[in-house]
């Protein structure tokens, strides 16, 4: 009875410790996340301003170099881009997929929607050089929420099921 007893208790607890840890993650893979979006930007404005190669084989490109949510973004835009315009194609495939961002994040990044493929070369690059400097800002306070609730989730992980391992027993 005793091992049975103990084996729940333990599981308690590593179940609240992951649970604080998965937590305490989210704020480390927005961070990383905003960063990706940051490299994949510029990687699009360097295409635009020296290749001049059309929005879907710069977007099928730069999806290669990113594995997570961020390489998702720009592979569904351009399979969209050839049913639908770049601006349309990059919103839903925004809405589509699933990223560790908040809502404010995919918002600001939603708003190269409205220039993408309508203006010519230098209103798209004032426009992605404007959203580099959101993300910019948005990554300071990233590290800043991540530096103050990492560890506190983490803590607060073990703390819990610490204490209701010893109210168990």
């Amino acid at each position: 009875m005793i091992v049975i007893k103990s084996l729940i208790l333990l599981s308690i607890f590593v179940t609240s410790t992951a649970l604080g840890i998965m937590l305490a993650n989210k704020y480390k893979d927005r961070v990383t996340d905003l960063k990706q979006m940051r490299s994949a930007l510029n990687i699009l404005k360097t295409k635009i301003v020296y290749t001049y190669e059309p929005l879907p084989e710069i977007f099928l490109e730069i999806s290669s170099k990113f594995t997570n949510s961020i390489g998702e973004i720009f592979k569904l835009s351009s399979f969209k881009m050839k049913e639908k315009s770049a601006g349309t194609a990059w919103k839903e495939a925004l809405l589509e997929t699933k990223t560790n961002m908040n809502k404010e994040d995919l918002k600001t990044i939603e708003s190269l929607s409205k220039l993408l493929g309508k203006t010519d070369v230098d209103g798209q690059l004032s426009e992605i050089e404007l959203l580099e400097k959101f993300i910019d800002e948005q990554i300071e306070k990233a590290e800043g929420e991540q530096r103050k609730n990492e560890k506190l989730y983490k803590s607060l992980g073990v703390i819990a099921g610490l204490a209701i391992a010893i109210i168990l027993i």
